[in-house]
C-alpha cells in the first residue's frame, strides 16, 4: 500500500493551466486533455471564479494581476444595467443570452465582492465594488445563486461591517436558503435532496450568523455542514455528492464526482474553522485537499503535475482527463487552503495534521 497522504504532499497553487486557458478576452471554459477548446467559448461562472481566486492571493504576480484585470473587464461587460449578468460568450465575441440572475449572477457577485475586499490593486477594488453594488440591486429565487452572492457580500462585510447593501444581501441569502429541517433526524438539510454546490448553503449561513450576529443561523450552518461531512464520508475519506445527487431512502452512487464539489467542501470547512476556531474543521478541510491528491473513491490523483490542470471528474474507471477551467480553478482554490492550513498547522504544539 502507498503511504498515507500528508499535508506536506500538497503542491503550491499552480496557475500555469489557468493562464493556458486564458486569452485577451477572458477564461475559456473547456479543454480536451490540456488543450483549450475555443469552440465552447467563455462563461461568467468560470471568469468569476478566476477573479475570486486571484483576489485571494496575498502577493499576486504581475501575470495574475493582468489576468484579474481581464476577468474584471469581462464581468463588467457581462453585467446588464439592472444588475443581472449574461453568462455565455462565444469565441467570436457574441453574447448568447440575456442578463439574468442564475447561478452565474451569484458567482459574479462572489468574485466581485472578493476582489472589492481583497485585491492588492486599488483600482480593481474600486471597479469591482462598483459592479458589486449594481449587482446587489437584484435578487434570485434560487438558493445556490443566493448562496454564491451572499458569500460575496460576506467578503465585503469582513472589510466594511457598515456596508448596508452587502448586509441586506447576506441576510436575504440566509432567508432564501432557510434552516435545516427537524422533521427527519437523519436528514439535516433544508432541501429534499443533495444536488450540487451543497457546502455553499451551510457556508453562507455560518458567514451570516457570524457577521450579522445571529446565533441561530450560525448554529444551523455548523449543524448542516457537520451533517454533510458525515454524509460525504466513505471509510474515512471524502466522497463528494456526485452528478445526479443523493436523496433519502435511495442507495448512494459514488460516481461521477466533480472537483468543484471537493473545493466547495474545502471552502465551507475553512470558513467554519475561521469562525469557530475549532481545529476539528481542519480535519475535514484536509480530507478535501487529500481528495485531489488521491485519497478518493478511485484512489487516483486528480491533477496533472506537468500542466497544473485538474481532471474534470472522477468516474468509476478513473479520472476524466480533460482539464477544463472549472476543475482547474477548483484545484487552485483547494491548494490555496492547503497553503494556509500548512502555515496554521506548523504553529500548533501538536505538530499539525497528518
Amino acid at each position: 500500500m502507498p503511504p498515507p497522504i500528508q499535508l506536506a504532499d500538497a503542491p503550491p497553487p499552480d496557475w500555469s493551466h489557468v493562464a493556458r486557458l486564458s486569452d485577451d478576452t477572458g477564461l475559456l471554459e473547456h479543454a480536451r486533455n490540456a488543450i483549450v477548446r475555443r469552440e465552447h467559448g467563455y462563461c461568467v461562472d468560470d471568469v468569476s471564479r478566476g477573479l475570486l481566486l486571484i483576489s485571494r492571493e496575498p502577493r499576486p504576480t504581475a501575470q495574475l494581476v493582468g489576468l484579474a484585470e481581464r476577468y474584471l473587464a469581462f464581468l463588467t461587460h457581462a453585467q446588464g444595467p439592472e444588475g443581472g449578468f449574461r453568462n455565455r460568450f462565444s469565441f467570436d465575441r457574441r453574447w448568447e443570452d440575456e442578463p439574468s440572475v442564475g447561478d452565474w449572477w451569484g458567482r459574479a457577485l462572489w468574485g466581485l465582492g472578493t476582489a472589492a475586499a481583497r485585491s492588492t490593486v486599488p483600482w480593481i477594488r474600486r471597479e469591482a465594488m462598483n459592479a458589486f453594488l449594481i449587482g446587489c440591486r437584484e435578487r434570485s429565487p434560487w438558493s445556490r445563486a443566493m448562496a454564491f452572492a451572499g458569500l460575496g457580500a460576506a467578503e465585503v462585510l469582513r472589510t466594511d461591517p457598515r456596508a448596508v447593501a452587502a448586509t441586506e444581501l447576506l441576510a436575504d441569502a440566509a432567508t432564501v436558503i432557510g434552516l435545516p429541517s427537524n422533521k427527519e433526524a437523519d436528514w439535516v438539510w433544508p432541501e429534499p435532496e443533495l444536488t450540487y454546490a451543497n457546502p455553499a448553503l451551510p457556508e453562507v449561513l455560518i458567514a451570516a450568523g457570524d457577521l450579522l450576529g445571529d446565533e441561530t443561523l450560525l448554529r444551523s450552518g455548523l449543524k448542516m455542514l457537520a451533517w454533510l461531512c458525515r454524509e460525504q464520508d466513505n471509510g474515512g475519506r471524502l466522497s463528494v455528492v456526485p452528478v445526479g445527487g443523493w436523496r433519502p431512502g435511495v442507495p448512494k452512487h459514488r460516481f461521477d464526482q466533480q472537483p468543484i464539489e471537493a473545493a466547495a467542501t474545502a471552502d465551507a470547512c475553512a470558513t467554519a474553522a475561521a469562525v469557530t476556531g475549532d481545529e476539528r474543521w481542519d480535519e475535514q478541510l484536509f480530507r478535501a485537499i487529500a481528495w485531489f491528491l488521491g485519497d478518493n473513491d478511485g484512489q487516483k490523483p486528480m491533477y496533472d503535475p506537468l500542466t497544473g490542470g485538474c481532471y474534470d471528474g472522477l468516474t468509476a474507471t478513473g479520472p476524466n482527463v480533460n482539464q477544463g477551467a472549472e476543475s482547474t480553478l477548483a484545484l487552485v482554490s483547494t491548494l490555496q487552503h492547503a497553503r494556509t492550513l500548512a502555515t496554521r498547522s506548523a504553529t500548533r504544539p501538536s505538530g499539525g495534521l497528518a
